[in-house]
């Protein structure tokens, strides 16, 4: 019985595969992002690979690299993305491995020309997570994937692989998920946003100019369909009405003078609409605390606020008027309303008009409290 048991054992364990399937870390190419380009003239897509190879961290257990390590791109062209992208397996050694695919980069011709198709092919690859980031950009996708983050560092430090963390974002456009995107993609009312990306030759130098990626702006899209491109300033501003965890520093203006610069933290936003109408109808309410940077010239705080109320009203009267102004529902009103009124919905949708107009927004009412001065002292009459 016990050689019999014994017998059993061994055999078994011969059997047994174990790991001996597993590549090591430095046996596999690593795509950490994928660039979609598309040529309306050849109807042809070209997929781009940003690759890592994690064979100097294997050898060297850590140690920094004393040579800078390149950064390998790959490109294939074809009717499809699926046939572009199998041109480059067989020219790939270490084998290309898709599970870490951190960010999508699509051209502005695939955002204007083949852009549903393109997401909906991404979504069904089971190889592509849906948290990766998904960006477009005017520049040339070589260009953007050859760009390293500051001081050297590897390209998985620039805004390509930026985290939407718990962190506070500053004067800046947050990135966006893939499944984030697409539920705002396929909602029947309001828009989806995707970042721009672009690189800056200017801001930074090292012996020479060095250059950095930055998001630039936003792609709009309303009813799946790309409508317009929304300027940096727009972008950042609609991101911290809409985003949570953004601040913005800001001027204020008193009859086009520099008063004082201020900080604004996230704000909260209320609509509120108007019961009973066929199409959304309503009013905004927004509150932020605001902290005081600098102090330019003597202004009472009471006067301060009113100036720093106005001008965020004034900055979102114009994003929803530029907004309406190109059949875009940039606030997203119409995504909350429909849920609430379904029935109104319905009728509104066998119109072909668009259900915004510039009267649709009844009123903006902000209240802006500033709690820290920045040691600056104001005269009791300013509390009045």
């Amino acid at each position: 019985m016990n050689r019999k048991f014994i017998f059993i054992f061994i055999t078994g364990c011969f059997l047994l595969t174990g790991c001996t399937g597993l590549k090591n870390i430095q046996d596999l190419t690593y795509i950490v992002a994928i660039g979609i380009d598309y040529e309306e003239e050849k109807q042809e897509y070209k997929a781009y690979l940003q690759g890592l190879n994690f064979a100097n961290v294997a050898k060297q257990e850590g140690a920094k690299p004393t040579e800078p390590i390149p950064i390998f791109i790959a490109s294939a062209s074809g009717e499809t993305l699926n046939l572009a992208v199998s041109k480059l397996y067989k020219k790939s050694e270490p084998p290309i491995f898709f599970g870490h695919v951190e960010t999508l980069v699509l051209s502005k011709s695939v955002v204007k020309h083949r852009f549903r198709e393109v997401v909906e092919e991404v979504g069904r690859n089971r190889s592509l997570r849906h948290t990766m980031r998904i960006i477009t950009t005017d520049e040339k996708i070589p260009d953007i994937f050859n760009i390293k983050a500051l001081f050297n560092y590897p390209a998985v430090y620039t805004v390509l692989y930026k985290k939407n963390s718990d962190e506070v974002f500053q004067d800046e456009i947050k990135p966006k998920r893939l499944m984030h995107f697409l539920r705002e993609f396929y909602e029947p009312m309001g828009v989806a946003k995707l970042p721009s990306v672009k690189i800056d030759h200017d801001s930074w130098k090292a012996e020479k100019n060095y250059p950095v990626l930055f998001f630039d702006g936003f792609a709009i899209f309303q009813k799946q369909k790309f409508m317009n491109d929304l300027s940096m300033n727009d972008a950042v501003y609609l991101d911290w009405l809409m985003e949570k965890r953004t601040s913005l520093d800001q001027k204020v203006e008193d009859n086009n003078q520099l008063v004082a610069a201020i900080k604004l933290s996230s704000p909260k936003m209320k609509i509120k609409y108007v019961k009973g109408k066929t199409s959304p109808e309503f009013s905004i309410e927004i509150s932020a605390q605001a902290d005081l940077l600098e102090k330019i010239k003597d202004i009472p705080l009471a006067n301060l606020t009113k100036l720093v109320e106005a001008d965020i009203k004034k900055k979102v009267m114009k994003i929803y008027n530029e907004g309406v102004k190109n059949n875009t529902d940039l606030l997203n009103v119409g995504e909350k309303w429909y849920r609430v009124h379904p029935q109104q919905y319905q009728k509104l949708m066998r119109t072909s008009n668009f259900y915004l107009d510039k009267n649709s927004l009844n009123n903006v009412k902000v209240d802006v409290q500033i709690f820290h001065f920045n040691s600056y002292k104001y005269e009791e009459k300013g509390f009045e």
